[in-house]
């Protein structure tokens, strides 16, 4: 039994998983900032300090196994930020001299991949790695995950998080989860046939906006009308946004230009309903996301895609993703936020994958040198060796 800490963010996760792939339990603690607030690396740490304990108790009743049946503690080395990186190290190294137990050193990033790859059963997809902290296009190759396209700035969850403070919206549970509420409500109000899948030298291909400003203010009046409750503001000359600036830069991209241009954008146009700009930057920026995929799929001669990270279970995202996938006979790996939000059991599991093979003393710390489990804010995922990726399936 693997029990897996990780905390490289808001979320606390503690998992506890065997070699077979099977997960015993898998919890988790979020720390939310309120309205129109990030969140403060110290204050996050404080969080996973106050509620670790209580999880690994409550994870080893759910388990319905004692401490003395775990055999290794895999912990979250990197990437991430640093204060709560070191909060949950401090927890894994003393757990570890505690119960003489081994720590397994892991990567983050690595640990989506797996997880993902173990969930979905896809052997060698094209990975969609997209969270709050990283934007990454991986496939494998020689050893390694191999980042094909990345953010060249700040990550698409992070845009997402930024343009939730501009707009005010709440960060319970999640300002990405309810800037997709936003986006879907303001999506209902469209039927199929009245949209288009504008010029791809505007926006990206899959992203779908209505045709003309005329027939949105029609569909919007008719839509109010129908249905008051949804307190749409009909007096008004509203947009459509087709302008916001794709940040493809060949298959990495680009965020932050993005939400400079919202942050302008809200602060000049009142009244303006937030459901418009979650609904047109999901359109935009999801689209981008899903055509540096398919760059990459094509560049390595892959068809199936693997989405991870807390944005790769936006529902919209996947549906863009599985009519990429689908063109190109392929699959599309998609999960739901238990396993793809930041999560333990991605921690444990990882740990139990990088036990099939041979290890160095830096990832496999024996107990008795449990002061040298570090962390490493900037642990990038083409740093990791991965020889066990050839073994499939990995359960077996």
């Amino acid at each position: 039994m693997i029990l897996g800490l990780e905390g490289s963010a808001n979320k606390l996760g503690v998992g506890i998983v065997d070699a077979s792939g099977v997960v015993h339990a898998n919890l988790r603690s979020t720390y939310n900032a309120p309205p129109g607030q990030g969140f403060q690396p110290n204050d996050v740490a404080a969080h996973h300090r106050q509620h670790i304990i209580g999880l690994i108790e409550r994870a080893l009743l759910e388990a319905e196994i004692s401490s003395d049946k775990i055999t290794h503690i895999a912990y979250t080395r990197g990437p991430g930020l640093g204060a709560p990186l070191a909060a949950v190290a401090v927890v894994a190294r003393t757990l570890s001299q505690l119960w003489k137990v081994p720590l397994l050193a892991v990567n983050h990033c690595v640990a989506h991949i797996e997880m993902g790859r173990l969930v979905t059963q896809l052997p060698n997809p094209v990975v969609l790695y997209a969270s709050g902290g990283n934007t990454q296009v991986i496939a494998y190759s020689q050893g390694r995950y191999r980042v094909f396209g990345e953010a060249l700035d700040i990550a698409v969850g992070n845009a997402l998080d930024r343009i939730a403070r501009y707009l005010l919206i709440s960060n319970t549970p999640a300002p990405g989860l309810n800037i997709e509420r936003l986006a879907a409500e303001w999506a209902a109000i469209f039927r199929e046939e009245d949209c288009v899948h504008l010029d791809p030298d505007i926006v990206p291909r899959y992203t779908t906006l209505p045709r003309s400003k005329e027939l949105l203010k029609e569909q919007l009046e008719l839509y109010s009308a129908n249905h008051p409750e949804a307190g749409i503001d009909t007096s008004y000359d509203i947009p459509i946004i087709t302008t916001i600036p794709v940040p493809i830069k060949g298959m990495d991209i680009s965020c932050s230009g993005i939400s400079t241009y919202l942050k302008t954008y809200v602060e000049t146009h009142t009244p303006l309903d937030p459901r418009l700009i979650c609904y047109s930057l999901q359109e935009t920026l999801f689209g981008s996301l899903v055509e540096i995929t398919e760059r990459a799929a094509a560049h390595v001669g892959a068809a199936d895609i693997l989405a991870v990270g807390g944005v790769g279970c936006n529902l919209r995202l996947q549906e863009m993703l599985q009519i990429m996938a689908a063109e190109r006979n392929g699959r599309l790996g998609a999960m739901d936020d238990s396993y793809c939000v930041d999560n333990g059991a991605m921690i444990a599991w990882c740990g139990a994958c990088m036990l099939q093979a041979p290890l160095s003393m830096d990832l496999l710390i024996p107990y008795t040198e449990a002061n040298c489990a570090t962390v490493t804010q900037r642990y990038r995922t083409d740093s990791v060796d991965v020889p066990w990726h050839s073994k499939w399936p990995l359960t077996q």
